[in-house]
């Protein structure tokens, strides 16, 4: 017989779960490398989006330093996750398919096509070459990036993991607001003052809309949302939204006027991103190593739909009498 697994807490049900154990495998990819993807991966999709707008707006520093940290960040990115994968070749193999349907598939042509824009776009800058490849570059670096910066929450929430696929909806609008935030970050540690009010601007939507989904997310999960309240996603999830909320105001307050106040900013921001997506993945591998958080969705779903089929059955009687 199966010993049955309880947590305290007030009207709290019991839930069995053979031997305590987890009813659903954690997820078994490595905090350091995956979650890193994340956080890079959002990085240098939104600093495309940046850095196309600082070159049609005449920013031309911030624009170029905007493009080659989107270089580095990619590059980073693929090498983190070519390192969880183990072997280089196994990224390779994954572009013998080209599935719509495949979170997996479409991120690694994704990651793919915008490589090559970003790389195009950071020499044409740096070295004033081609200048005309390098607008092309740029601009489909900046089509592109918004899905580099997103997919990753629909990876995420593909899997069967509770704090993951319970708010699959919101998820991509969290990872959106945090990719805003680590660009506009990047763009006040290596823009000029004169150059970053576009930066400090969306800094303060990226700390509003990181804030909103923040909450959207815990809504949705109901009893979840204590994997993004408590332990070490509720430190790194409490830091993030601390140290955006301070980048925003200081840059709002201070970028303007001083380049190590701008520069501070940015770089609270880039750790509050980077917190970010580090305190969703830990909350995503406490929700499945917790039966309670596998169990208990479940049961819910299932009595709602109970709750809508008698309601269903009411009112056709109630017809049927009329």
């Amino acid at each position: 017989m199966s010993p049955r697994t309880t947590r305290p807490g007030k009207d709290r049900e019991e839930f069995v779960s053979y031997y305590g154990r987890p009813v659903i495998k954690a997820p078994s990819w490595s905090a350091q490398d995956i979650a890193g993807y994340f956080f890079l991966g959002g990085l240098a999709g939104a600093g495309s989006v940046l850095a196309a707008g600082a070159q049609l707006t005449g920013r031309g520093t911030t624009a170029t330093a905007l493009k080659v940290s989107s270089l580095a960040a990619v590059g980073l990115s693929a090498a983190a996750l070519v390192h969880d994968l183990g072997r280089p070749s196994r990224f390779a193999h994954m572009l013998r398919v080209f599935k719509p349907t495949s979170p997996m598939s479409m991120g690694s042509w994704l990651l793919s096509a915008y490589g090559p824009a970003a790389g195009t776009a950071a020499l044409s800058a740096v070295t004033g070459r081609l200048p005309r490849t390098g607008a092309a570059a740029t601009a489909a670096a900046a089509v592109l990036g918004p899905g580099l910066a997103t997919y990753t929450a629909v990876l995420a929430a593909d899997t069967a993991v509770p704090a993951w696929h319970g708010a699959h909806r919101e998820l991509p609008y969290l990872f959106a607001a945090s990719a805003t935030a680590a660009a506009a970050g990047m763009a006040l540690v290596t823009g000029p003052v004169h150059e970053n009010a576009p930066a400090r601007r969306a800094a303060a939507l990226a700390a509003v809309a990181d804030l909103t989904a923040s909450r959207a997310v815990e809504r949705r999960l109901g009893s979840v949302a204590v994997t993004y309240r408590e332990g070490r996603a509720g430190t790194l999830l409490r830091t993030a939204r601390g140290l955006t909320a301070a980048g925003a105001a200081a840059a709002l307050v201070l970028g303007h006027r001083s380049r190590p106040a701008a520069a501070g900013a940015g770089l609270a921001l880039l750790a509050g991103s980077a917190c970010t997506r580090f305190g969703v993945f830990a909350a995503g591998v406490a929700s499945a190593e917790d039966p309670v958080h596998t169990i208990a969705p479940q049961r819910e779903a299932a009595r709602r739909r109970a709750e809508r089929a008698q309601q269903t059955q009411d009112a056709e009687r109630s017809e049927r009498s009329r």
